[in-house]
């Protein structure tokens, strides 16, 4: 199971260049050698897969909504004939506005702060340098452990401790809108719930859950006229989503969960609502893609 998240060149953008998987070339070339050597589905085919288990299965997933999915991945896929899922989050098609990991990166990269102060938030100072690469990251850590009611105190210290504050130039051309991804279902796309805001699900209540959940599974079948039967956990580490988080899944009428934290999907020992997924990022080459795809036990991180 592949996820990505952008397509592009990481080097271009003032945001989190974290989220970058592919630059366009690499990302056609991985794809070709998808279609050539491998047996790719959708999550409608899992049910099948299992009871039949002849092939070299691979699932290909993007999360998130950002539009260079939409005008760089999109048409790859449609050339080769190749399924792939896109998980939404809904309130950033609807709303649309910098994310909050995007936001962090962004203020980290254009402050002329010198550093993050010691405090409530960090136990020592982070430098700021000329490269902010291990900045971002442990701000970025730091947010993803924070409780869902905390966020946005943490978010606020870093406007103040950056003296930045993003007035949203810009931010309505990241996202697709509902025509995209409505094209994007009408050309065999399976388009999936990513929630509504983008919450680490385990840092919130359940009520706060089922918001999320309900609310991003409500808005796509809205908008596409098909409820979503798949859901990808943002974050996605065993520790982003409980067994609550599950149970919430199933009452929602999802058959499948997605996670993030590695490793190869055993046919055998299958969770429905936890399908592990291996991250591809702009620094892997199509000699090791290939290699990932063929030896997949050696190359997935458990």
């Amino acid at each position: 199971m592949l996820n990505y998240h952008r397509i592009g060149d990481p080097d271009s953008t003032p945001y989190d260049r974290g989220l970058f998987s592919a630059r366009q070339d690499a990302f056609a070339e991985q794809v070709a050698h998808l279609a050539r050597s491998c047996d790719v589905i959708s999550p409608a085919d899992i049910e099948t897969i299992r009871r039949e288990r002849h092939g070299r299965f691979v699932l290909v997933t993007f999360d998130d909504g950002y539009r260079d999915n939409y005008e760089l991945a999109v048409p790859v896929f449609a050339s080769r004939g190749v399924p792939a899922t896109f998980f939404i989050c809904t309130g950033l098609i609807d709303r649309p506005h910098l994310a909050w990991w995007d936001e962090i990166a962004w203020m980290i990269r254009t402050t002329d702060a010198p550093a993050l102060p010691a405090g409530e938030w960090f136990p020592s100072e982070i430098p700021l340098v000329d490269i902010r690469l291990a900045a971002v990251r442990t701000a970025l850590a730091r947010y993803k452990e924070l409780p869902g009611e905390r966020t946005e105190a943490f978010l606020a210290f870093l406007r103040e401790a950056t003296g930045q504050r993003h007035d949203g130039t810009g931010a309505a051309s990241l996202w697709m809108t509902w025509d995209m991804i409505r094209k994007m279902q009408t050309g065999g796309i399976t388009i999936g719930a990513h929630t509504v805001n983008h919450q680490v699900l385990g840092r919130l209540s359940e009520p706060e859950q089922e918001r999320e959940i309900e609310g991003s599974r409500d808005r796509i079948l809205a908008e596409i006229g098909r409820a979503p039967i798949a859901f990808a956990f943002p974050v996605g580490s065993r520790t982003r989503f409980t067994p609550a988080t599950k149970n919430l899944l199933k009452a929602n009428w999802f058959r499948y969960g997605f996670s993030f934290y590695g490793g190869v999907q055993s046919l055998d020992r299958f969770d429905p609502f936890d399908i592990r997924r291996v991250h591809v990022g702009h620094f892997v080459r199509q000699p090791v893609f290939e290699r990932m795809t063929a030896l997949p036990r050696v190359f997935a991180r458990w």
